[in-house]
């Protein structure tokens, strides 16, 4: 996997960068952005490997180059020179999927393998549901490779099937220029449905070929686990649901009574589906389960009803740098309306997964509205990344969720 077919007679891409790009990279930050890149060999190619060069002329890193996208390089190593080769890649693939080692029992097999620029894959991203893969590219530079991608997994990793995802961005690219596209079976028969996967012993289904992200948002599965602690003899409210895995695993732990929240008729009838696989739980079949098709700010702000258990998992509110400040503002008016209509003694669970939020802000939003709430209140915790999805560098940092417990 060195060079694309297109690029093998071609001289190698080289590079040089900005004084401040080349620390940048230096300190072992995962992308060069377009406006950083001082000089060049050549025109570059989607898919062939760039070799970045420092102001004396040594070896700084190489990365996949992406002629159409502001990350024009996306770094794989950096550091002393190595040869990108099929050995390379192997024993890449090998040590990631090393860190995954022990993580999981048999009860799970929902996870992530590869978590992009934090395990070396900079724009891949491979979950795991039961027998199926998914695999999600964010950048079109791993296009070109996919064959040599495919063989490296189907080598290492057992599978029925490997689903391609494609990020919104790069599909028209993807079906015009490589014949790829979204939801398209790579590898194997496509599935029927909904592939059904455990996550500690609890049944969920994933939209493997039109779901949001790569059909299940895997990456709050300790959040959930913690929701089920909490919620024996509990009335609980599950904004944002989705398919309702906060709702299940509640459930699960005793909650008396469930209520999913979405603007998604689709994804309330996934969570009647998953509360369904799960009836073989006294708690699940024992829950009072209901859905409510509707804005979530609108409906929790204008309800009267009462909840002794609130999850508020919003999808980001902020998808760029320029949306930050509102966003922010946001989340503490969300949280404000949350924590109205929580009973007393009630417990608010926070989440955010809006990278350009960083925690710290997320978490102050959360205490202002807890503080303009004039009601006693106390950090049970907070919680960043899983093992599976850890972040490697700064802009990967996106998810955060804070308890609080109010008197």
């Amino acid at each position: 996997m060195n060079k694309p077919a297109a690029t093998q007679a071609a001289a190698r891409l080289r590079l040089r960068l900005t004084a401040t790009a080349e620390t940048i990279v230096r300190s072992g930050h995962p992308w060069v952005f377009a406006g950083s890149i001082r000089e060049t060999n050549r025109t570059g190619q989607t898919g062939e490997l760039a070799v970045i060069f420092d102001r004396n002329d040594k070896f700084l890193a190489v990365g996949l180059f992406d002629a159409e996208s502001p990350i024009r390089v996306r770094i794989l190593h950096a550091g002393k020179p190595q040869t990108i080769d099929a050995a390379w890649w192997q024993t890449r693939l090998t040590q990631t999927l090393a860190r995954r080692d022990g993580l999981f029992d048999a009860t799970t097999t929902g996870y992530r393998l590869i978590h992009g620029e934090s395990d070396g894959w900079p724009g891949l991203v491979l979950d795991r549901y039961a027998t199926s893969l998914v695999l999600k590219l964010y950048t079109a530079a791993w296009l070109p490779r996919l064959k040599e991608i495919l063989a490296l997994l189907k080598e290492k990793i057992p599978c029925e099937h490997i689903v391609l995802r494609l990020s919104r961005n790069i599909q028209p690219g993807a079906e015009k220029q490589f014949q790829f596209h979204d939801g398209q079976t790579l590898c194997g028969e496509p599935p029927v449905g909904a592939v059904i996967f455990s996550e500690n012993g609890v049944r969920f289904e994933a939209d493997v070929l039109r779901g949001q992200k790569t059909g299940f948002f895997l990456d709050q599965r300790e959040n959930r686990r913690e929701v089920e602690v909490l919620a024996q003899g509990k009335k609980v409210l599950n904004a944002f649901s989705f398919s309702g895995g906060f709702s299940v695993y509640a459930a699960r732990g005793g909650a008396k009574s469930v209520t999913d929240l979405d603007i998604s008729t689709h994804a309330l009838e996934s969570a009647k589906r998953n509360f369904a696989l799960n009836q073989n739980f006294s708690g699940v079949a024992a829950c009072r389960h209901e859905t409510v098709q509707s804005d979530a700010f609108e409906w929790i702000e204008n309800s009267s009803a009462k909840f002794d258990l609130i999850v508020l998992d919003p999808p980001s509110l902020a998808k760029r740098e320029s949306e930050r400040v509102a966003a922010i503002g946001a989340y503490e008016k969300l949280n404000s309306l949350g924590i109205a209509r929580l009973a007393r003694d009630g417990t608010l669970v926070a989440g955010s997964c809006s990278a350009h939020v960083s925690a710290g802000e997320f978490f102050d939003a959360v205490r202002r509205a807890a503080l303009k709430s004039g009601r006693k209140f106390s950090e049970l915790q907070m919680k960043l990344h899983p093992p599976d999805h850890p972040p490697g560098f700064k802009e990967a940092e996106y998810l955060k969720v804070i308890y609080l417990k109010f008197v």
